[in-house]
């Protein structure tokens, strides 16, 4: 039985990572936006409060997460590309889903998302290969290439998708 908390698994870092699977991850970045527009249409408010699992978090705090995270990673990646292995800020996912933005229509975190990932993309395409191996430190979790926050947010990209819809096809929505 599939664990809601995780509908495609906890995060595996491929053994070996090619020019091919770089750009696949960037591509699920690049066209996050929009799929999580699709994802999102046509719901209605008490629909976009329904959490995706029981204790679990609402698909509007879902979807004003996904931005949030991302400009961290955002910023995560300027750092390491302009410092030699900085220490990153971590922040309270839990905490920052129950702040008053997080009650605002989902077109404002839908329009942030599409904007940091134009953003996100381009500086992506144009990092060359040498460029994935520098690195910066998180504080609870130790060394991370920037190869491996590539990968890690392909993967929250599509987790987080695949907690809205598989939502929707659960309740027929």
């Amino acid at each position: 039985m599939e664990d809601p908390r995780y509908p495609l698994g906890p995060f595996v870092m491929p053994a070996q990572v090619t020019p091919e699977t770089r750009a696949a991850w960037i591509l699920t970045l690049e066209t996050l936006p929009a799929r999580m527009r699709e994802a999102v249409a046509g719901l209605s408010d008490s629909q976009l409060d329904t959490p995706y699992r029981e204790g679990g978090w609402t698909l509007r705090q879902v979807v004003h997460h996904v931005p949030d995270s991302h400009v961290h990673s955002y910023i995560r990646f300027k750092l390491a590309l302009t410092e030699d292995l900085p220490t990153i800020k971590p922040y309270d996912e839990a905490a920052t889903a129950l702040l008053a933005d997080y009650a605002l229509p989902v077109e404002v975190s839908l329009n942030l998302l599409e904007h940091v990932h134009a953003r996100w993309v381009v500086l992506l395409k144009a990092m060359r290969p040498e460029d994935f191996a520098r690195a910066y430190i998180h504080p609870d979790n130790g060394r991370m290439t920037l190869e491996q926050a590539l990968g890690l947010y392909d993967w929250h990209a599509r987790h987080h998708l695949a907690h809205i819809t598989r939502l929707r096809q659960r309740m027929g929505w």
